[in-house]
Order: C-alpha cells, then sequence, then structure tokens
C-alpha cells in the first residue's frame, strides 16, 4: 500500500484506533473521510483536524450504509481506501435478558456492515486497498466479550478469503490485528492499563512501509503465530 496521496474512509474514525490512523493518515498527506453516528464526536474530530472530512452515518442500519456509498460515489468517487475499522464490544453473559439483542447489534456492525461496505465500494473504479481492522481476540477469545471475539474471528476469516479472491486484481486486502489498547472500547476505563494508540499506530505504518498485508502489535503478534498448544494456554490464562 502507497502511504501518501490516497483518499480513505474510515468507519468509526473520529475515536479510538480510527482517530490514531485519520491523524496518521492525514500527517501522511492523504484525503481522509471519516464516519459515525453521532455528529458530535465527528465535529470534535474536525476541530483538531480541520482537513478531515465527515459524513454521518450509522453504519448498523442497512439504508444508511447504501446512502454512504452514494455519497462517496457522487462526491468522491476517487475514494481508493476503505478502512473497515468501527466496532462495539459488548461484555455481556448468555444469561443476561438482553443477550440476544446486544449480540444481534453487534454482529450487525462488527460483521455485517465490513462484508456489505466492502462489496459496495468494490464497484467504485479507483479501488486498490480494503483494511480490516480484527483484533487478537480473533485467535484466542476472552469469555466475558464471547460475540465480540466471535465476530473478529469472523472476519479474520472473512479477510483471509477476500484477499485470495482479489489476488489476481489491483486490490490489496490488508488485516490490522490490535491487541486491547488504551481506548473505550467496551466501555471507559476498562482498557486503561493497556498501551497507547499511538504507539501501536506507529508500528502498524512501520509495518506497512515494510509490505506486510497482516499487521500486529504486542500480544496480537503473538497469538497470530501461535500453535494450538500455545493458544490453549493463552485462553486458561485469559479466562481463569
Amino acid at each position: 500500500m502507497k502511504l501518501a496521496n490516497n483518499k480513505i474512509l474510515i468507519t468509526g474514525g473520529a475515536s479510538g484506533i480510527g482517530l490514531g490512523l485519520t491523524e496518521r493518515f492525514i500527517n501522511e498527506n492523504n484525503t481522509v473521510i471519516i464516519c459515525g453516528r453521532r455528529e458530535s464526536v465527528l465535529k470534535d474530530a474536525t476541530d483538531k483536524f480541520p482537513s478531515v472530512i465527515t459524513k454521518v452515518c450509522d453504519i448498523s442500519n442497512e439504508e444508511e450504509r447504501i446512502e454512504l456509498f452514494k455519497w462517496i460515489a457522487e462526491n468522491h468517487p476517487d475514494l481508493n481506501v476503505l478502512v473497515n475499522n468501527a466496532g462495539i464490544q459488548n461484555w455481556m453473559s448468555i444469561e443476561d435478558a438482553n443477550f440476544y439483542e446486544k449480540a444481534n447489534h453487534e454482529i450487525e456492525i462488527n460483521i455485517t456492515a465490513p462484508i456489505h461496505l466492502t462489496n459496495l465500494f468494490l464497484d467504485l473504479k479507483s479501488p486498490d486497498t480494503i483494511m480490516n481492522v480484527t483484533s487478537g481476540l480473533a485467535f484466542v477469545p476472552l469469555s466475558k466479550v464471547p460475540v465480540y471475539c466471535a465476530t473478529k474471528a469472523f472476519l479474520r476469516s472473512f479477510t483471509l478469503s477476500l484477499r485470495h479472491q482479489l489476488k489476481s486484481t489491483n486490490v490489496e486486502v490488508i488485516e490490522i490485528i490490535p491487541p486491547a489498547l488504551n481506548t473505550d472500547l467496551g466501555g471507559a476505563g476498562i482498557h486503561n492499563e493497556h498501551p497507547a494508540v499511538s504507539d501501536f499506530v506507529e508500528s502498524i505504518f512501520n509495518q506497512l512501509r515494510e509490505g506486510k498485508t497482516e499487521l500486529t502489535f504486542g500480544t496480537s503478534e503473538t497469538r497470530a503465530t501461535a500453535n494450538n498448544e500455545s493458544i490453549a494456554e493463552y485462553f486458561n490464562r485469559m479466562n481463569p
């Protein structure tokens, strides 16, 4: 992937990992478009980075995903990079009264949306890069966030197949595999002790410069290369 002179759409680009990627891509001389459901959060992003282009969109809604694509096709037909970053993480138990409702919403955002957006944006004439943000939890689940882990395992599998299907085209498929980072994913304060997003993004861009397509950091690197025996040890450590 070339790191400069792209036009990039980042879903969930106004906070967490998405905001970190937004800042770095802007600094690398790219045009960045971000979308999110909260206009106030998007405004905070433009206050920090005046060049960023924003679009209000709830990607859990199929009609809004289609509207987002139509808006891009009309106003930014030269968009060449799609970053499927938006995701939610629910700490919950199968015994919770609202488990199915939360699980369904999580699946819509973490699985259905990136699949749908990928399918839509490949209809543009200019796409050359699709980046999917999965998780180290795709390899070893944390049982307190059961559906999140399953959605990320799904997205990793989909990414592997997508890369294979598009290998004869000019579209590069990149997987970003973060570990737990100091973001508000899952709730404010839950991940405060984990590495900063800025350190993660720096590592990701170093790997992009090396031409890698599976980008890891910290413990996600260990899990991504572990064998079944090591994965079982991780599972027992994470889920005492």
